[in-house]
């Protein structure tokens, strides 16, 4: 996808992926990964969630990859930090008080730009991306954060009813892009309320991605 698109919809303020308040599958089942309090937490097109709030509330540090630079002046401001800026390769290292985010295409972010992950929270990041670049998020993601834990959050839905993103990722893909890597369990899958922008029926799909 064409990285203006979303300069353009975050200079247009049309952000209506940002949920405004904790994720509640996050809230709800965060624990099932298991990560103890102090360990590193990366949000892949973290955006300015508030799901980061959150968890740096409750004890974690956070690892973040946004391609909005507006996304993360934002976020700073809300968080109340000022960030220390570095360039880091092709992208720049904005951190303050256990946040490093990382702003610029997320596949120009390495492993060692990275550093050590424990887990993964990935609300919008594989469902931002369409079919065609799916299987080459995964395998970066995969790699960069060594095989981490993952929360992973997807939608369901007829792909032919509307346009992405976010785009519709089925079980089966699911398993197809991280079976091999990773055992599976769908924690929950759920109706949401009034469809996809008023598109069809829709479920919310929760997965924990654990590690073979």
């Amino acid at each position: 996808m064409d990285p203006s698109f979303w300069h353009q919809r975050w200079e247009k303020n049309e952000i209506g992926f940002h949920e405004g308040k904790p994720n509640p599958f996050l809230v709800k089942h965060f624990h099932e990964l298991s990560v103890a309090k102090g360990r590193r937490i990366f949000v892949p097109l973290c955006g300015k969630t508030q799901d980061i709030s959150w968890l740096l509330s409750r004890g974690y540090r956070v690892a973040g990859a946004e391609l909005s630079q507006l996304a993360i002046e934002q976020l700073f401001i809300e968080l109340g930090m000022q960030p220390e800026i570095a360039t880091v390769g092709s992208v720049e290292q904005w951190s303050a008080n256990n946040l490093d985010i990382f702003v610029g295409d997320i596949f120009a972010v390495s492993e060692k730009m990275l550093g050590p992950i424990d887990a993964v929270y990935d609300r919008a990041a594989l469902v931002a991306f369409p079919e065609d670049m799916r299987k080459r998020y995964t395998a970066h993601l995969t790699e960069v954060t060594t095989k981490s834990p993952q929360l992973l959050i997807c939608y369901e839905y007829d792909q032919s009813l509307m346009d992405g993103p976010p785009f519709s990722v089925n079980n089966e893909e699911v398993h197809r892009h991280y079976a091999t890597t990773y055992d599976l369990t769908l924690l929950s899958s759920t109706e949401v309320a009034g469809g996809l922008k008023g598109k069809g029926p829709v479920k919310e799909d929760v997965w924990l991605l654990k590690r073979k």
